[in-house]
């Protein structure tokens, strides 16, 4: 699900994107708004939305249809390894499902108010971190060039020297680096991509992410002038206790995006 397992990579990616370009030409603080405005409205959009969510591990996948119920997503499983579920497994999903949409109709309203509230909070605090764009990187112009069609500025992002980030989700912001593409038309960000360059330790969970660790995420048009995720992917190392290794993988495709109450939106 886009508002969960992917929130805090995605607006890490935010963060490089709304300081791109700084001071390379007269028109750069337009640029900056624009691609800053831009990017808010797809945030601001993305509960308007119901998708199809495809999450591969290893050599399995797992496809789901997120469905926004009364103010929070929801995700029905739709298909195993590019498979349509058997009658009896869809007809046990849809139960489900339909159990949910009971529950949360016949929640109080108090009870209601505290889900779509974590909801938002999460939302929000990932959206936050935006605050720090300017003051984590320093950019650069690398170039022009073409990346699916689109004709994009491509930056590069590298640690700003002096940067002390404010809280957790920021502090491993000093050790990564990223080149980004900007559409040219829209401002939008087309791709991404981030890794971390030397280690970087998270206090309070005694913790260290590793260089190795690396993101990548894809934004496409899903209709009137918003772009949302389409592609998703993260190889983490770290080092937890300082000792043990962990290394994960996460790779993620986001499909057939329909605006919530009206007709596909996609172009």
């Amino acid at each position: 699900m886009i508002g969960s397992k992917t929130a805090l990579p995605v607006y890490l990616f935010a963060l490089m994107a709304a300081g791109a370009m700084s001071g390379q030409q007269p028109s750069v603080q337009e640029i900056i708004e624009k691609s800053v405005a831009a990017n808010q409205a797809d945030f601001n959009a993305a509960s308007q939305f119901n998708y199809k969510e495809r999450d591969r591990s290893g050599k399995q996948t797992k496809t789901f249809q997120v469905t926004m119920i009364e103010g929070t997503p929801y995700q029905r499983l739709i298909a195993l390894n590019g498979k349509p579920l058997s009658d009896a497994r869809n007809a046990q999903e849809e139960r489900k499902q339909q159990q949910t949409v009971e529950k949360r109709r016949s929640e109080s309203p108090s009870e209601r108010q505290n889900r779509i509230a974590k909801y938002e909070k999460d939302r929000q605090r990932d959206n936050a971190m935006m605050q720090q764009l300017t003051k984590a990187f320093d950019f650069s112009v690398a170039g022009t060039h073409k990346v699916r069609g689109f004709t994009v500025w491509r930056l590069k992002a590298t640690p700003k020297a002096g940067y002390r980030p404010p809280n957790m989700e920021t502090q491993v912001l000093p050790g990564m680096q990223g080149e980004l593409w900007i559409d040219q038309k829209t401002f939008q960000w087309v791709r991404v991509t981030a890794r971390v360059i030397h280690p970087v330790s998270i206090e309070g969970f005694l913790a260290q992410v590793e260089p190795g660790t690396q993101f990548e995420l894809e934004k496409s048009p899903v209709g009137g002038g918003i772009w949302q995720i389409s592609h998703f992917a993260m190889k983490s190392d770290a080092k937890v206790l300082y000792m043990f290794n962990k290394s994960s993988q996460e790779d993620d495709t986001y499909f057939d995006y329909k605006r919530i109450g009206g007709a596909n939106q996609n172009p």
